[in-house]
């Protein structure tokens, strides 16, 4: 059952729905959202709100996931639809953007094949500390859970492949912080570990802007006396219809605070 009354998901901050047929749902996810429900959890979820909508109940899981031998199977897929609320895959809660929610266990399985056959194809802004050197590439170091503090993930010899394409979008210079060059950066993840791109450009020595994980205590905190949440926006999605086989493709437009941010903060580099 949903964890919240209906009018604590009322309340929610609105989900923009960007696209929705019979199977799936693209959804543009607001900062400051948890998508999937934990014990820890304290507030209402992306989940309880897909739980609300597609009608998804917890009781209807008829065998715990930890009793199911084969994680290919049907059964795991349909047992793991109803788990997750149909959410197919994570963004962390401090990253706005695009989400995608199947509306059945057949489409999920689908949704997930793909992830895990690299046909999704995701595209990420992030606007970093510094300028990168080169301008465009390829990070291709492994990822995995830190054994010293298991909430951050980092660059760990024997960690799990990880490789992230990035080009420089554009330049600024932050006028009231000393004149400091930042870039704005569109991202390929081409692998989908947990905290992935962060961990990628902190590890390249170019932080995200008010990455409290990633970017330096003193750093994040002086970034989030001007803007509160990480600069990490999902800004585009391609993969392939699960019923028709088609490509299709979404994007969102940063969230308005971080245009604001832009906007007000930051001027252009012209080089």
């Amino acid at each position: 059952m949903n964890s919240f009354p209906a009018n604590d998901l009322v309340n929610m901050e609105p989900i923009k729905i960007i696209f929705e047929d019979e199977d799936l749902l693209v959804l543009d996810k607001p900062a400051g959202i948890t998508v999937n429900r934990s014990e820890t959890t304290k507030e209402p979820t992306i989940q309880d709100w897909t739980d609300e909508k597609l009608q998804i109940s917890n009781d209807k899981l008829s065998i715990p996931q930890d009793k199911i031998e084969d994680y290919t199977s049907d059964e795991y897929f349909q047992q793991t639809f109803l788990q997750r609320g149909g959410i197919v895959h994570r963004l962390d809660k401090e990253t706005s953007g695009i989400l995608l929610v199947a509306k059945n266990w057949q489409t999920f399985k689908n949704l997930q094949a793909q992830f895990h056959d690299r046909v999704v194809e995701k595209t990420y802004l992030a606007l970093v500390h510094g300028v990168l050197t080169p301008r465009e590439g390829e990070i291709a170091i492994p990822v995995d859970r830190l054994p010293w503090d298991r909430h951050r993930f980092g660059v760990v010899p024997g960690g799990r492949p990880s490789v992230t394409i990035y080009q420089t979008l554009k330049l600024y210079v932050w006028k009231k912080r000393k004149q400091e060059k930042l870039s704005l950066v569109e991202l390929y993840p081409k692998t989908g570990r947990t905290h992935q791109i962060r961990v990628h450009l902190k590890y390249l020595n170019h932080p995200i802007i008010s990455d409290m994980l990633y970017a330096g205590r003193k750093t994040s905190r002086d970034d989030r006396r001007v803007l509160s949440r990480v600069f990490l926006h999902a800004a585009g999605i391609k993969f392939k219809h699960p019923k028709t086989g088609e490509d299709i493709e979404f994007k969102s437009e940063l969230t308005t605070e971080l245009q604001e941010f832009i906007s007000s903060e930051l001027e252009v580099e012209v080089n």
